[in-house]
């Protein structure tokens, strides 16, 4: 009996620490390109899978204590907005966070979310990021703001090396991979476009690793919402209450039909 006890008790460890392995939050916004002074809704999402994250499926919804939530704009201000959140569920893990948002200049938007919470005895550490911007919409005129997009020097994120006004579907989304602001070699990245579930395994179409550099690209073959998603565990980085440490960073990119018409 006690033998069969401790299966029990070694499988439901094994489980909890897959879902926590596999716990991304990611922020999106839709389409990538809108009017300026217009809204757009910024929506902070969870998905908590046991297929370690080969879809964009939702799966409960974040307890928003531990996050952060800000918009940095063209001009280089960040503004927190967690406090503008609202909850879309009608029940405590249905549903997910929004907050509506009036774009008053023209120029790139970043949306950052950060997440540093305990879980059991490991510590997670997590970024997320997505981009709209805002315009005439009838592309003229180089995009304000592209140099805003890079890295913050947080635990684990993406960055974005494919310039904003040229992502399209059939052009390459080209990422680096950093940890503390220096690359990350060899990690696994997904590519999960909205609507399609990876293969089991290593998925060879979605899922590429970094280079010695950090960086790692996907093309699109249709416009979508493609969510990129890397992870990182660190046995050696343990603290009071904690004995490793889980990073794990996301980046959600609206990729349009077509390339916009800036010079």
């Amino acid at each position: 009996m006690k033998k069969i006890v401790c299966v029990f008790c070694l499988s439901v460890a094994t489980l909890w620490c897959s879902q926590v392995r596999a716990h991304d939050t990611w922020v999106e916004t839709g389409s990538l390109h809108m009017r300026t002074g217009e809204y757009v809704y910024v929506d902070l999402r969870l998905g908590n899978h046991g297929n370690n994250h080969r879809d964009f499926k939702l799966a409960s919804k974040i307890t928003l204590a531990p996050c952060e939530l800000s918009i940095l704009g063209p001009d280089g201000n960040r503004q927190d907005v967690k406090s503008k959140l609202v909850d879309t569920g009608s029940a405590e893990k249905e549903g997910y966070w929004t907050t509506r948002f009036v774009a008053k200049d023209s120029g790139v938007y970043e949306v950052l979310h950060k997440l540093d919470t305990l879980h059991g005895k490991t510590r997670a550490i997590k970024s997320s990021k997505t981009y709209f911007v805002a315009g005439d919409l009838k592309g003229d005129g180089p995009v304000r703001g592209q140099e805003n997009i890079k890295s913050q020097g947080l635990g684990l994120e993406f960055v974005l090396e494919t310039p904003i006004d040229q992502l399209a579907a059939g052009t390459p989304i080209r990422l680096r991979l950093l940890r503390g602001g220096k690359p990350v070699s060899g990690t696994l990245v997904s590519f999960v476009p909205r609507g399609i579930t990876l293969s089991e395994g290593q998925d060879s179409t979605y899922e590429h690793k970094t280079n010695s550099e950090g960086r790692v690209e996907f093309t699109s073959s249709e416009g979508n919402l493609i969510l990129a998603v890397a992870h990182f565990v660190a046995d050696d980085e343990k603290g009071e209450g904690f004995d490793k440490t889980h990073y794990g960073a996301t980046i959600v990119l609206p990729v349009p039909q077509q390339k916009s018409q800036s010079k």
